[in-house]
Protein backbone atom coordinates (compact mmCIF):
# COMPACT_ATOMS: atom_id res chain seq x y z
CA UNK A 1 0.00 0.00 0.00
CA UNK A 2 1.13 3.27 -0.58
CA UNK A 3 0.81 5.03 2.87
CA UNK A 4 1.63 2.90 5.96
CA UNK A 5 0.11 4.98 8.60
CA UNK A 6 -3.01 7.24 7.78
CA UNK A 7 -5.17 9.91 9.61
CA UNK A 8 -8.49 9.83 8.17
CA UNK A 9 -10.12 13.09 8.32
CA UNK A 10 -14.15 12.26 8.68
CA UNK A 11 -16.93 14.97 8.44
CA UNK A 12 -19.27 14.66 10.87
CA UNK A 13 -21.84 16.05 8.53
CA UNK A 14 -21.35 12.83 6.47
CA UNK A 15 -22.83 10.47 8.96
CA UNK A 16 -26.24 12.18 8.27
CA UNK A 17 -26.75 10.13 5.30
CA UNK A 18 -30.04 11.97 3.97
CA UNK A 19 -31.02 12.98 6.87
CA UNK A 20 -31.21 16.93 8.53
CA UNK A 21 -29.40 15.69 11.56
CA UNK A 22 -27.92 12.60 13.91
CA UNK A 23 -26.39 10.23 13.21
CA UNK A 24 -27.18 7.46 9.59
CA UNK A 25 -26.48 3.89 10.67
CA UNK A 26 -26.30 2.79 6.99
CA UNK A 27 -23.59 5.58 6.88
CA UNK A 28 -21.94 4.28 10.08
CA UNK A 29 -21.71 0.58 8.23
CA UNK A 30 -20.22 1.63 4.94
CA UNK A 31 -17.75 3.83 6.58
CA UNK A 32 -16.78 0.81 9.13
CA UNK A 33 -16.52 -1.57 5.44
CA UNK A 34 -14.42 0.96 3.42
CA UNK A 35 -12.37 1.53 6.95
CA UNK A 36 -12.09 -2.17 7.26
CA UNK A 37 -10.91 -2.98 3.81
CA UNK A 38 -7.73 -1.17 4.23
CA UNK A 39 -6.88 -2.46 7.80
CA UNK A 40 -7.26 -5.80 6.53
CA UNK A 41 -4.01 -4.49 4.10
CA UNK A 42 -2.27 -3.74 7.41
CA UNK A 43 -2.21 0.23 7.28
CA UNK A 44 -2.22 1.87 10.20
CA UNK A 45 -5.45 3.90 10.73
CA UNK A 46 -6.46 6.71 12.74
CA UNK A 47 -9.31 8.67 12.49
CA UNK A 48 -10.32 12.16 13.58
CA UNK A 49 -14.22 13.02 13.06
CA UNK A 50 -16.56 16.07 13.14
CA UNK A 51 -19.49 16.88 15.29
CA UNK A 52 -21.13 19.03 12.79
CA UNK A 53 -24.38 16.63 12.32
CA UNK A 54 -24.75 17.12 16.44
CA UNK A 55 -23.48 20.32 17.36
CA UNK A 56 -20.78 23.30 16.22
CA UNK A 57 -19.64 25.24 18.56
CA UNK A 58 -19.16 28.41 15.77
CA UNK A 59 -23.29 28.30 15.64
CA UNK A 60 -23.61 28.53 19.58
CA UNK A 61 -22.88 32.24 19.25
CA UNK A 62 -25.80 32.88 17.18
CA UNK A 63 -28.14 31.54 19.68
CA UNK A 64 -26.92 33.28 22.86
CA UNK A 65 -24.21 30.21 23.91
CA UNK A 66 -20.55 31.93 24.61
CA UNK A 67 -17.95 31.02 22.24
CA UNK A 68 -15.59 28.52 24.48
CA UNK A 69 -19.05 26.84 26.01
CA UNK A 70 -19.93 26.90 22.76
CA UNK A 71 -16.59 24.81 21.20
CA UNK A 72 -16.63 22.29 24.28
CA UNK A 73 -19.87 21.39 23.04
CA UNK A 74 -18.57 20.49 20.04
CA UNK A 75 -15.93 18.60 21.43
CA UNK A 76 -19.11 16.56 23.14
CA UNK A 77 -20.20 16.11 19.49
CA UNK A 78 -17.40 14.71 18.06
CA UNK A 79 -17.08 11.77 21.03
CA UNK A 80 -20.26 10.62 20.10
CA UNK A 81 -19.95 10.22 16.94
CA UNK A 82 -16.39 8.60 17.87
CA UNK A 83 -18.38 6.11 20.27
CA UNK A 84 -20.76 5.38 17.30
CA UNK A 85 -18.16 5.04 14.89
CA UNK A 86 -16.13 2.94 17.41
CA UNK A 87 -19.03 0.76 17.52
CA UNK A 88 -19.88 0.34 13.77
CA UNK A 89 -16.14 -0.81 13.50
CA UNK A 90 -16.10 -3.34 16.03
CA UNK A 91 -19.52 -4.70 14.98
CA UNK A 92 -17.27 -4.94 11.54
CA UNK A 93 -14.74 -7.17 13.32
CA UNK A 94 -11.97 -4.77 13.95
CA UNK A 95 -9.81 -3.52 17.36
CA UNK A 96 -10.37 0.10 18.55
CA UNK A 97 -9.58 2.61 20.42
CA UNK A 98 -11.10 5.88 21.78
CA UNK A 99 -8.80 8.48 23.24
CA UNK A 100 -10.10 11.91 23.86
CA UNK A 101 -8.49 15.50 24.57
CA UNK A 102 -10.68 15.83 27.39
CA UNK A 103 -11.18 13.61 30.33
CA UNK A 104 -13.71 11.33 30.26
CA UNK A 105 -12.73 8.21 32.22
CA UNK A 106 -15.56 6.28 31.73
CA UNK A 107 -16.08 6.41 27.94
CA UNK A 108 -12.51 6.29 26.46
CA UNK A 109 -8.86 7.04 26.88
CA UNK A 110 -7.30 10.67 27.57
CA UNK A 111 -4.93 11.28 24.75
CA UNK A 112 -1.26 10.18 25.07
CA UNK A 113 0.99 10.53 22.49
CA UNK A 114 2.97 7.22 22.83
CA UNK A 115 0.14 4.94 23.98
CA UNK A 116 -1.70 6.09 20.61
CA UNK A 117 1.33 4.81 18.71
CA UNK A 118 1.48 1.79 20.60
CA UNK A 119 -1.94 1.08 19.37
CA UNK A 120 -1.59 1.99 15.55
CA UNK A 121 1.41 -0.48 15.72
CA UNK A 122 -0.79 -3.01 17.64
CA UNK A 123 -3.45 -3.18 14.50
CA UNK A 124 -6.01 -1.11 16.88
CA UNK A 125 -7.43 1.37 14.63
CA UNK A 126 -7.70 4.51 16.48
CA UNK A 127 -9.83 7.24 16.75
CA UNK A 128 -9.07 10.97 18.33
CA UNK A 129 -11.97 12.56 20.17
CA UNK A 130 -12.73 15.92 21.37
CA UNK A 131 -10.07 17.97 18.98
CA UNK A 132 -6.91 19.12 20.47
CA UNK A 133 -9.33 19.88 24.12
CA UNK A 134 -9.20 23.35 23.66
CA UNK A 135 -11.90 25.76 22.06
CA UNK A 136 -10.90 27.82 19.36
CA UNK A 137 -9.40 25.19 16.81
CA UNK A 138 -11.62 23.06 14.52
CA UNK A 139 -11.33 19.45 13.85
CA UNK A 140 -9.09 19.95 11.10
CA UNK A 141 -6.47 21.69 13.22
CA UNK A 142 -7.34 18.64 15.75
CA UNK A 143 -6.45 16.18 12.66
CA UNK A 144 -3.32 17.69 11.53
CA UNK A 145 -1.90 18.26 14.88
CA UNK A 146 -2.77 14.13 15.94
CA UNK A 147 -0.79 13.23 12.02
CA UNK A 148 1.81 14.76 12.81
CA UNK A 149 2.01 13.85 16.70
CA UNK A 150 1.98 10.08 15.46
CA UNK A 151 4.25 10.69 12.54
CA UNK A 152 1.37 9.40 10.08
CA UNK A 153 2.81 9.32 6.22
CA UNK A 154 -0.65 11.44 4.96
CA UNK A 155 -3.69 13.18 6.27
CA UNK A 156 -6.77 11.40 4.32
CA UNK A 157 -9.47 14.28 4.06
CA UNK A 158 -12.74 12.34 3.51
CA UNK A 159 -15.37 14.93 1.59
CA UNK A 160 -18.42 15.01 -0.65
CA UNK A 161 -16.31 16.32 -3.33
CA UNK A 162 -13.93 14.17 -5.33
CA UNK A 163 -10.58 16.70 -4.89
CA UNK A 164 -9.86 20.24 -4.83
CA UNK A 165 -11.12 22.39 -7.34
CA UNK A 166 -10.54 26.03 -9.07
CA UNK A 167 -14.47 26.36 -7.56
CA UNK A 168 -17.06 25.03 -6.31
CA UNK A 169 -17.92 22.34 -8.66
CA UNK A 170 -21.19 22.18 -6.92
CA UNK A 171 -22.05 25.69 -7.87
CA UNK A 172 -19.70 26.04 -10.80
CA UNK A 173 -19.94 23.23 -13.39
CA UNK A 174 -17.09 24.83 -14.96
CA UNK A 175 -14.58 24.18 -12.61
CA UNK A 176 -11.40 22.24 -13.00
CA UNK A 177 -9.90 19.24 -10.34
CA UNK A 178 -6.35 19.75 -9.70
CA UNK A 179 -4.78 16.09 -9.62
CA UNK A 180 -1.89 17.99 -7.67
CA UNK A 181 -1.47 21.15 -6.17
CA UNK A 182 1.67 22.35 -3.61
CA UNK A 183 1.11 23.83 -0.76
CA UNK A 184 2.09 27.92 -1.90
CA UNK A 185 -0.36 27.18 -4.90
CA UNK A 186 -3.56 26.47 -2.09
CA UNK A 187 -2.33 30.02 -0.42
CA UNK A 188 -1.42 31.77 -3.41
CA UNK A 189 -5.30 30.60 -5.23
CA UNK A 190 -7.19 31.21 -2.00
CA UNK A 191 -8.16 27.80 -2.11
CA UNK A 192 -10.50 26.10 0.72
CA UNK A 193 -8.95 22.68 1.86
CA UNK A 194 -8.67 23.29 5.43
CA UNK A 195 -9.32 25.87 7.86
CA UNK A 196 -5.80 28.23 8.04
CA UNK A 197 -4.34 26.75 11.03
CA UNK A 198 -4.50 23.04 9.90
CA UNK A 199 -2.98 24.04 6.74
CA UNK A 200 -0.07 25.64 7.59
CA UNK A 201 0.62 22.99 10.44
CA UNK A 202 0.81 20.38 7.80
CA UNK A 203 2.54 23.05 5.70
CA UNK A 204 5.07 23.44 8.01
CA UNK A 205 5.77 19.58 9.14
CA UNK A 206 6.09 18.39 4.87
CA UNK A 207 3.02 16.17 6.07
CA UNK A 208 0.83 16.03 2.60
CA UNK A 209 -2.94 15.98 2.66
CA UNK A 210 -4.97 14.22 -0.18
CA UNK A 211 -8.87 15.14 -0.55
CA UNK A 212 -10.99 12.76 -1.84
CA UNK A 213 -14.64 11.51 -2.05
CA UNK A 214 -15.22 9.11 0.88
CA UNK A 215 -18.48 8.31 -0.12
CA UNK A 216 -17.77 6.74 -3.24
CA UNK A 217 -17.48 2.93 -2.86
CA UNK A 218 -13.70 1.40 -2.69
CA UNK A 219 -12.13 5.40 -2.96
CA UNK A 220 -10.28 4.98 0.22
CA UNK A 221 -8.96 1.37 -0.80
CA UNK A 222 -8.01 2.39 -4.28
CA UNK A 223 -6.25 6.37 -2.83
CA UNK A 224 -4.22 3.70 -0.69
CA UNK A 225 -3.13 1.30 -3.19
CA UNK A 226 -1.48 4.06 -5.29
CA UNK A 227 -4.28 4.87 -7.90
CA UNK A 228 -5.46 8.35 -8.67
CA UNK A 229 -7.79 9.46 -5.96
CA UNK A 230 -8.98 12.69 -5.83
CA UNK A 231 -6.12 15.86 -5.06
CA UNK A 232 -2.91 15.92 -3.13
CA UNK A 233 -1.52 18.67 -1.69
CA UNK A 234 2.38 18.52 -1.23
CA UNK A 235 5.32 20.81 -0.81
Amino acid sequence: MKYKRILLKLSGEALMGGQKYGIDPNMLKQYAQEIKLVADQGVQVAIVIGGGNIFRGIQAESSGIDRVQGDYMGMLATLINGMALQGALENAGMFTRLMSGLKLEQVCESFIRRRAIRHLEKGRLVIFGAGTGNPYFTTDSAASLRAIEIEADVVLKGTRVDGIYTADPEKDPTAIKYEEISFQEVFDKGLNVMDMTAFTLCKENNLPIVVFDMNKPGNLYNLLKGDKVGTLVSI
